[in-house]
């Protein structure tokens, strides 16, 4: 039961509809009997370092496309380290604080998958890539970047490699592809790249989810290519988040997964 008491939670981000992150964690917050509330809320940027103080008052919560970067900002001018994306910030001695997460969720699925190793290709150059970046090189992978935007993908590269991330050499055919935009969150959104471009002895990530896994995921396992969308990223960058926030429990990992399961129904 909500109460006046009740530490609240919530996702910044634009558009966060879809997010089955309420659905997760407060299936967390009940099987453990947690006073907390976890809600989406559709922002504007210039709302974000305002909600992300507030809510750190007595909770915090997630950030979401396109505010990962922002968010990293927010943080830093609040005098806290420095970080290049942040996904997850919440309270602590009447500060507010924040960490990188997606990038333990990342690093998870790519377990589930059977670890693969070799390059990656990373698909877009936001908050989500850095992530996918740190995951590649605690795999001990090189990586390589694409975008629409040639100039963008080079900026990134240097920026990736200049926080320690090793580059794939040019030509390297990539062992692990990961969609890191939000290609995939409306129905008539292009794929991030075409299916047949992908090795077919790859393994396929997509950090969108969808029922039914996402139009990319269902192209690459039509051609007979290993592909998973999000869903476990979330679940992996999800418990992270939780034990941030909560740091003397531990997360219900399986809980979070079925609330989740059952929302992709």
């Amino acid at each position: 039961m909500i109460s006046g008491r009740s530490r609240v939670f919530a996702l910044l981000g634009a558009p966060v509809a879809h997010s089955l992150s309420p659905l997760m964690h407060n299936a967390a917050f009940r099987a453990l009997g947690l006073d907390a509330v976890y809600v989406a809320i559709d922002c504007a940027a210039a709302d974000v370092p305002t909600l992300m103080t507030a809510l750190a008052r007595n909770g915090g919560g997630n950030l979401t496309v396109p505010f990962k970067r922002l968010g990293a900002q927010v943080v830093a001018g609040m005098g806290e380290r420095r970080l290049v994306s942040c996904n997850t910030f919440w309270g602590l001695s009447g500060r507010l604080v924040g960490d990188e997460t997606d990038s333990v969720g990342i690093y998870h699925a790519w377990q589930r998958l059977g670890s693969p190793l070799g390059p990656w290709l990373l698909i877009g150059t936001g908050g989500s890539a850095l992530a996918a970046a740190v995951a590649a090189t605690k795999a001990g992978a090189a990586v390589s970047i694409r975008s629409r935007a040639p100039a963008r993908a080079a900026t990134f590269a240097a920026e990736v490699a200049a926080l320690g991330t090793s580059l794939a050499t040019a030509g390297a055919e990539p062992r692990v592809v990961v969609n890191c935009t939000p290609l995939g969150l409306t129905p008539n959104d292009p794929l991030p790249i075409p299916a047949e471009s992908v090795p077919k002895d790859a393994t396929s990530l997509d950090l969108v989810y969808a029922r039914g896994g996402t139009p990319w995921v269902r192209a690459l396992i039509a051609r007979g290519v290993r592909a998973e969308d999000g869903r476990e990223v979330l679940v992996g960058q999800g418990a992270a988040a939780f034990e941030r926030w909560f740091p003397e429990s531990r997360a219900p990992v399986e809980v979070m997964r079925a609330a989740l399961a059952d929302g992709l129904r």
